[in-house]
């Protein structure tokens, strides 16, 4: 596939922009390429393009962002295409409040390669939406999911009083906030995941893992990482941000995408994957979470088996029902 018919699925199938519409797309220097497909994309459909080119360098810290946050709820759709996502933000939390639509697009990849020539953005998103529905059914009115998989894993999250929401490219009314992720999600109590993660999978930004890396989690935040190669890169991303923050677990979601592969190309695919659960780290604002931070980042573990205190949601990395009676 190539960018243009990635930026034309996204246009079309995703944002659903008619003739008239205004689409906002924030953006990088990176991705020059990116951002005239969806010039182009916007004048094959009659939608209106405003497109603001920001310093890759200073957007994970979000606080460029939130000097954007009265421009960008003037917009019908804000689409973030920046190398890496600012979708927790305040100032888009604000922008939603304000009646725009936004999703999240984190161009950044692994290979060098553009994300709008992946695969994975063909997945159908009604398809993930059917998929969804049985995962926020038994969360609803939960108080506690329990995670375990077979090289370890044993981790509780609390859970109560908070609301599940799903990702799946499509934002369909305003108010509303999407992502390229397509997942099911619901943001933790703040400080009480505890227990033990095997983390098998990806590293979010940095790429898949050399080898399983043990993480433990005390009173909601990472108290240790293995020392091992992989850990190693861990620690010295985490240590980057220079926030104490960023070792809360905020977010806890599971991949609904069938096309995605965890192979480290980039992380928005990596946390896709269906058969997998991720960890969210840092900030939740726009999560409908109470937690603030300086960045965003996920790690992703594969085939779990996934517990509320009443229902099992997944065995093996495999939904135990996809329809739910509604």
């Amino acid at each position: 596939m190539n960018i243009n018919e990635g930026a034309r699925i996204i246009i079309q199938n995703w944002t659903h922009s008619k003739r008239g519409d205004v689409v906002h797309l924030i953006t990088d220097e990176t991705k020059m390429a990116e951002a005239k497909a969806f010039e182009e994309a916007c004048q094959i459909h009659g939608v209106e393009l405003k497109t603001t080119i920001l310093d890759s360098h200073a957007v994970q810290s979000a606080s460029v962002i939130e000097e954007m946050k009265d421009i960008m709820s003037y917009a019908n759709v804000i689409i973030g295409a920046t190398n890496f996502s600012f979708i927790t933000s305040n100032a888009v939390a604000y922008a939603l409040r304000r009646g725009a639509k936004f999703i999240s697009l984190p161009l950044s990849t692994n290979d060098g390669s553009s994300l709008l020539e992946q695969e994975f953005i063909r997945m159908n998103p009604y398809e993930a939406q059917i998929m969804s529905r049985p995962i926020r059914h038994r969360m609803q009115g939960a108080k506690s999911l329990h995670v375990t998989t077979s090289l370890g894993t044993d981790i509780y999250f609390d859970i109560s009083g908070r609301k599940s929401g799903f990702f799946n490219g499509v934002t369909s009314w305003t108010g509303i906030c999407a992502s390229a992720s397509f997942e099911v999600y619901i943001p933790p109590v703040e400080n009480k995941t505890h227990g033990r993660v095997v983390l098998d999978g990806s590293m979010g930004y940095i790429g898949l893992v050399d080898e399983p890396v043990e993480i433990i989690f005390e009173e909601g935040r990472i108290v240790s990482i293995e020392d091992n190669p992989s850990g190693y890169k861990l620690k010295k991303f985490l240590e980057s941000f220079d926030d104490e923050e960023m070792y809360v677990a905020a977010e806890f979601g599971i991949g609904l995408n069938r096309i995605s592969q965890c192979v480290g190309r980039s992380y928005i695919e990596d946390e896709s994957t269906y058969s997998t659960f991720h960890i969210g780290m840092g900030r939740n604002l726009a999560l409908g979470g109470k937690h603030d931070a300086k960045g965003h980042f996920d790690i992703v573990v594969h085939d779990p088996t996934i517990r509320t205190e009443k229902d099992l949601i997944m065995k093996n990395g495999k939904i135990t029902s996809i329809f739910v009676r509604n």
